[in-house]
Order: structure tokens, then C-alpha cells, then sequence
């Protein structure tokens, strides 16, 4: 992918730069929430598990740490990992699609990340973590970007349904909202199958 002029700017280390960013401050200013730019930059070149989801969420834009919610509580159950495994950036890397929150649509939904996030910072942050050796991808913005097109256009849940297909390297997973509760009952492969294959390999790739 493209890289903007700002990622490219030498001396301060990448997750500073990406911290420092403000090109979104318009865009953001306008949207519901008029928040400033908080970018939740998670990562070191150690890392062997690398998580990407779509954008912070507000809880996160206010706290600083990514998944900082009810969704990440889900989602180390998921994984397996306890609070101080999952932070711990010399295993773990949380790259979302967008650093920052977006903002709240008119109807109080989460709006999409920012392509302009990825266009200017994501190349450079993959290239910097070479040890990464399986990736989770949660919902259509990161499935899309990392198994292609046509994944995005097949849909979250027939993506993930065909995670055979792309594991241990990658694995689609649902969005661990609550929200996403009745997807999870309409689909008990996900918990009968999927997670303990998921936390099978986590378990293995952080051990070693």
C-alpha cells in the first residue's frame, strides 16, 4: 500500500510518529463526537501474535489501552491470554485498521476507520514486525485488507466459517462485541470448534 510523506520522516520510532499524528483532526472535528486525534499505537518488533481489529472504540480513545472494554474481556477469553499476557507488546502487537476512534454516526454507531490511516501507516508498521507468525483478523475492515476482497465481500461470518482455510497463519474472527451475541448462538461451531483451535495456537506460539 501507499505510504503517506508522514510515515516516512526519519529519527523519532514509528510509534511515536503514529502517536503524534493529527490528519484526521478535520474529519474527526466534524463527525458527532468532535473528538481530537488519540492515536493507540501497540506494538514491538518482538511480537509473534499480532491482533487487528477495526478502530479504538471510545472507552479506548479515552483510556489509552487498546480493547480496554467488554469486548476485550471477550476476546482474552477468547485467546486465553490474562490481562497481563495480552499487554505484554513483546508478544502481543494490536494493530486496528485505524489508530484512532472515528467518531459517532448521527445514529450513535461507530463509523468506519479512516482509509487514510492504513494508506499512510500500515505498511511500515507490518514491515515492522517481522517475528509476527499468526494474525487475527476481526471483522470485514481487517479481513478485507488482510485476506483480500473477497473476503470482505463474502461477509464476517462466511469468512470466519472457512477459517480452516487460512489457519494457524491467519485467523478471521467475529467482532468479540456484545453485541454480536446472537451471531455467536446462531454459530456454536465458533466456541465448539473455532476458539479452541484459536487458543490451541496462541497457547503453542507464546510458549515457545
Amino acid at each position: 500500500m501507499k505510504q503517506g510523506a508522514m510515515s516516512k520522516k526519519p529519527g523519532k520510532p514509528l510509534a511515536t510518529r503514529i502517536r503524534e499524528c493529527r490528519l484526521c483532526a478535520a474529519q474527526f472535528a466534524e463527525t458527532k463526537t468532535a473528538h481530537e486525534p488519540r492515536p493507540v499505537p501497540w506494538f514491538d518488533n518482538a511480537a509473534r501474535l499480532l491482533i487487528v481489529g477495526q478502530a479504538p472504540g471510545m472507552r479506548v480513545h479515552e483510556s489509552g489501552l487498546p480493547f480496554d472494554d467488554r469486548s476485550g474481556d471477550r476476546l482474552r477469553d477468547w485467546l486465553g491470554l490474562t490481562r497481563e499476557q495480552f499487554y505484554d507488546q513483546r508478544k502481543v502487537a494490536i494493530v486496528p485498521m485505524a489508530f484512532c476512534f472515528p467518531g459517532y454516526s448521527e445514529s450513535g454507531s461507530d463509523l468506519p476507520p479512516p482509509p487514510r490511516c492504513a494508506a499512510t501507516w500500515r505498511a511500515d508498521v507490518m514491515a515492522s514486525l517481522p517475528e509476527v507468525r499468526t494474525t487475527i483478523v476481526i471483522g470485514q475492515y481487517a479481513q478485507r485488507w488482510h485476506l483480500g476482497k473477497a473476503a470482505g465481500k463474502s461477509g464476517v461470518t462466511q469468512t470466519v466459517r472457512s477459517w480452516r482455510d487460512y489457519a494457524p497463519r491467519v485467523f478471521p474472527m467475529p467482532h468479540p462485541s456484545w453485541r454480536n451475541n446472537a451471531v455467536l448462538r446462531r454459530n456454536p461451531w465458533i466456541a465448539q470448534e473455532l476458539i479452541p483451535a484459536l487458543q490451541s495456537r496462541v497457547s503453542e506460539l507464546l510458549e515457545t
